[in-house]
């Protein structure tokens, strides 16, 4: 298949305009759990088949459509005899392609949907975006049929991500607050999509979703994915030789904040030249991880002062009783409680000083134990 090269970034800069209330709200559009086969008679590629892909293409067959799964890798094995697509192994729901391709098939398709792991650069990806192909990331296909009343809590950024999206998880279980804790990390959103699909109630299983996002889920602008509170906790110099310019990077990561909803709180850390530029034109609730209006940490005192005016929130987070190792958990703890806070499910400061104490980390960062 011969590529043809197409420039997909292209960016404009205009003023800043952070929003101070909430009525200033744009209506979610994202349908709901109960909705099923909403692609039937329409044809979906699934570019990449590791996990992402795998649960899109399941998601999309249990939305009705017909599926085109496709990966340059021959070492994969097909969907067709995978057990979790038994019951679509029909000859004419689904098909397997591995290798080579060829690219017009994506033309006669309904929608493309893309894996994290695919650069908008392969698969003749960047013409079919500029061509007006419907080509949707992962992320956003999931949330096409993420109830509205499921409030979404985004975090991004460099490092960090899975820490602090692991801690807003422990916390709002600590709390008896039912959520789905995933995407780049762990179980991909798609997967909670489909048990929306396949399981419809008229209410949800959970009452959050906490997502890890990468970059890479955000090359290609969402339009369903909208969280109440996104949060990019850092950026450094990384995955260069995909976005190839710190500044496509920070604007990728600020795709982030393009469709909010509800109290709209956005976090960012303060005195990025790369984020600040990177987020002008989007309207959201600003607060700083290190500023006011924000979150500040001090932790010599092991305390974090929350000052966010705007979304009704000025408070104190005491740290005294973290068990895990590092300061920079304490920055990582205060982030998620603020945006525990900002998600406006009724918790408050108190209750969340109760679960700074069972907080952990994930498996692979350290914590305290004893030695044996």
């Amino acid at each position: 298949m011969k590529l043809h090269a197409c420039n997909y970034y292209k960016h404009e800069t205009v003023t800043l305009k952070p929003i101070h209330s909430a009525k200033n709200t744009k209506p979610r559009t994202i349908k709901s759990c109960g909705l099923k086969q909403d692609l039937q008679g329409q044809s979906v590629a699934v570019i990449g088949l590791g996990k992402s892909g795998r649960a899109a293409a399941r998601l999309a067959l249990a939305r009705g459509a017909s599926v085109l799964a496709i990966d340059q890798n021959q070492n994969l094995g097909h969907l067709e005899k995978d057990s979790l697509f038994e019951k679509y192994n029909d000859g004419l729901s689904l098909r397997t392609i591995l290798g080579d391709f060829d690219g017009e098939l994506l033309k006669d398709v309904d929608v493309v949907v893309v894996s994290p792991g695919v650069s908008v650069e392969s698969y003749g990806l960047a013409c079919l975006l500029q061509s007006g192909k419907r080509v949707m990331s992962e992320l956003d296909f999931a949330a096409q049929v993420i109830p509205r009343s499921i409030k979404i809590l985004a975090v991004t950024g460099t490092n960090g991500k899975s820490t602090v999206v692991t801690f807003v998880g422990q916390m709002l279980n600590h709390l008896g607050i039912e959520a789905f804790v995933g995407g780049n990390l762990g179980n991909p959103l798609s997967e909670a999509a489909f048990h929306c699909i396949a399981l419809p109630s008229s209410k949800p299983k959970f009452q959050v979703a906490v997502v890890e996002v990468s970059s890479y889920q955000m090359e290609i602008p969402n339009k369903y994915f909208c969280p109440t509170v996104s949060v990019v906790l850092n950026l450094t110099p990384d995955h260069l030789e995909r976005h190839k310019t710190m500044k496509n990077y920070a604007l990728t990561k600020c795709h982030l904040f393009s469709h909010m909803v509800n109290t709209k709180l956005g976090l960012l850390p303060f005195g990025n030249q790369h984020l600040n530029e990177a987020i002008k034109g989007h309207r959201f609730n600003l607060a700083w991880i290190g500023a006011f209006p924000g979150v500040k940490i001090d932790t010599e005192a092991k305390t974090a002062s929350f000052e966010v005016p705007a979304v009704g929130v000025v408070s104190q987070l005491q740290l005294h009783n973290m068990k895990v190792m590092g300061r920079h958990n304490y920055h990582n703890a205060a982030v998620a409680a603020l945006s525990v806070l900002g998600l406006d499910i009724g918790v408050d400061v108190e209750a969340l000083n109760s679960t700074i104490e069972i907080l952990r980390t994930p498996p692979h960062r350290m914590q305290i134990g004893k030695l044996t």
